[in-house]
């Protein structure tokens, strides 16, 4: 169906701006990829019109076909009206130079996880090829199971989640990576579904947004699913259950990781008497906290 605004627009340059303006104009929420209206107008431009995502500026004049502006518009108006994550509308995520399916049986991808693994968790583990077995709890659409498999090359990765749907989603990713082989997928409430045996990694991003928070999440957020953000009451009702059963799940000298975005105040409230371990990430020091296996509750 021809858009109203189709015949005002000719080029990529007309709809970037037009994108940026509309993007701006609705207040959208960024975070899915994207921290601001101009990335994300160029990322879905691009991605409508098969171009190559990192060659903008080549194709700014290039004049389109009616059809191609149709298709555009219908996208900056999904995303505007609807605030739609754009990873929902192009089914893709990207981290780390790697693309990931998505949809909406699963969060977006954006765990600062992600980043640390960049190096193996270097120094807290000693040597990355020495790693034979890791864990991700919560892996949703198994994306930090498969940058673990690359961060740790020599290791066997299960991944745990309970919600069916989003296993259908890690089945895909793990396919499409050629890691049937190294990653075993899980169905079950955290350690439950597993196999008795010791990791060197636990990982884990679980669902720890408080209640409070829950209540003014942005309209974009509020498409992504419920039971993978809600994390009780302070945020900790899942992350609780990690700590109290992780040690016997770890090697002696392994390390559990544990993304909590804004919720340090009330990580530390919860488990103040224990040795975190803060770490790095582009985000500051208040993103992600390490335990060593020897500092967990027996």
């Amino acid at each position: 169906m021809t858009h109203p605004l189709s015949t005002t627009f000719s080029t990529v340059r007309d709809l970037l701006r037009y994108a940026v303006s509309r993007f701006n104009g609705a207040e959208l929420a960024f975070g899915h990829g994207s921290t601001n209206a101009y990335d994300e107008a160029a990322y879905l431009i691009l991605h409508t019109l098969h171009l190559p995502l990192d060659l903008l500026d080549p194709f700014l004049d290039a004049r389109l076909a009616p059809d191609e502006i149709d298709g555009v518009l219908d996208v900056i108006e999904r995303r505007a009206t609807g605030r739609v994550p754009a990873a929902y509308i192009t089914r893709e995520a990207w981290m780390h130079g790697l693309r990931f399916y998505v949809d909406e049986r699963v969060i977006v991808p954006r765990s600062f996880i992600g980043e640390l693994l960049q190096d193996g968790l270097q120094p807290y583990v000693e040597d990355p090829e020495q790693v034979s077995a890791v864990l991700e709890l919560c892996t949703g659409s198994a994306s930090l199971a498969i940058l673990a498999a690359h961060a740790f090359p020599n290791a066997d990765i299960d991944a745990v989640d309970l919600s069916a749907p989003a296993l259908e989603v890690a089945t895909r990713n793990v396919h499409e990576h050629e890691l049937d082989d190294r990653i075993a997928l899980f169905e079950g409430d955290l350690f439950s579904p597993l196999p008795e045996r010791r990791y060197d990694v636990i990982l884990t991003n679980p669902p720890y947004v408080n209640a409070t928070s829950m209540q003014t999440l942005p309209a974009e957020y509020r498409h992504e699913p419920e039971i993978a953000l809600a994390g009780g009451a302070d945020g900790m009702d899942i992350v609780r259950r990690i700590i109290a059963d992780a040690r016997q799940w770890l090697t002696d000298d392994g390390v559990l990781v544990v993304e909590i975005g804004n919720e340090r105040a009330n990580v530390e409230a919860a488990f103040g008497g224990l040795d975190l371990v803060w770490l790095s990430t582009s985000a500051g020091d208040d993103n992600v906290f390490l335990i060593q296996a020897a500092d967990l509750p027996v």
